[in-house]
């Protein structure tokens, strides 16, 4: 009875799936990637939304402290505009030739024998191009991207933005008026719990076997609320919410060398089983 106990207790894996980020935690924050992304995204407020130049630095800055990035805030607060034309803008001009492949991490995650997953704001296209440069194409199971979460339906009507009201940000946290709520996202993604969960019920995860990998310390805090064990990556130092801090993606196995010890596990089980069938 003993015996059978240990087996059981042997055969239960403490990790069944990896969950990824991609930008800053497949590769690292000095590609330059993240810069290029900011201006971006500052020249589409302007250009695009014809928002005033001097304005757009504090307002994108506000809108991703509030919101997990600045695209669900302008959303949030008024602004309309094709979440396409959006991404084409600010990712379609990202000079992806600074990314390099990748064999040392592409070796590390196909040895891994464990589910891999990506979970990312990013949009699918970006999603593909990072992937691809980095020569990681068929190492995950599945991509979970801003499509995946945010799928848009062909019925909505356009929004007139001539008559739309824009909500004043800066104005509200200069002076915070406790009878104002804030205006909703419409967009589902990071760092917003119900993104995470409902990663989960499309990638049938168990969060409390699940380790997490991303950049952003609010990610990670929210995957830690949520019951995920969590990997800071880029980082030096342990926070609040985070269990493993890894300076870079590559530190894998020094820092978690059990993520390895499932492939042994399956032997030891398999023996132990041959031996509880002998022994009955």
């Amino acid at each position: 009875m003993a015996y059978e106990e240990n087996f059981h207790q042997t055969s239960e894996a403490k990790y069944d799936c990896l969950l990824f980020d991609i930008d800053d935690t497949l590769y690292p924050l000095s590609s330059g990637l993240a810069m290029e992304v900011k201006k971006n995204i500052q020249e589409y407020m302007t250009q695009k939304l014809g928002i005033e130049e001097d304005k757009v630095q504090e307002l994108c800055l506000s809108l991703y402290k509030i919101y997990g990035t600045t695209m669900a805030g302008l959303k949030a607060v008024g602004y309309d505009f094709d979440y396409d034309d959006f991404h084409r803008f600010v990712h379609g001009r990202l000079p992806y030739t600074t990314l390099k492949r990748d064999p040392i991490l592409r070796n590390i995650i196909l040895s891994l024998p464990i589910r891999k997953v990506v979970f990312t704001n990013a949009d699918k296209a970006h999603a593909a191009k990072v992937i691809a440069r980095l020569g990681l194409e068929d190492c995950f199971e599945r991509i979970i991207c801003f499509e995946t979460l945010n799928p848009i339906t062909k019925t909505e009507s356009p929004v007139d933005t001539n008559t739309r009201e824009i909500f004043d940000i800066i104005s509200y946290i200069a002076n915070p008026n406790p009878s104002i709520e804030l205006p909703e996202t419409p967009v589902i993604c990071k760092p917003s719990e119900g993104a995470f969960e409902q990663v989960f019920k499309m990638a049938n995860i168990n969060p409390k076997k699940t380790l997490f990998f991303d950049d952003s310390i609010r990610n990670i805090q929210t995957g830690k609320r949520v019951d995920l064990h969590t990997v800071w990556v880029g980082a030096s130092h342990r926070e609040e919410g985070v269990d493993i801090a890894l300076e870079h993606i590559h530190n894998i196995h020094e820092a978690l060398p059990e993520l390895w010890e499932a492939d042994k596990a399956e032997e030891i089980r398999s023996r132990q089983k041959v031996a509880i069938e002998t022994i009955a």
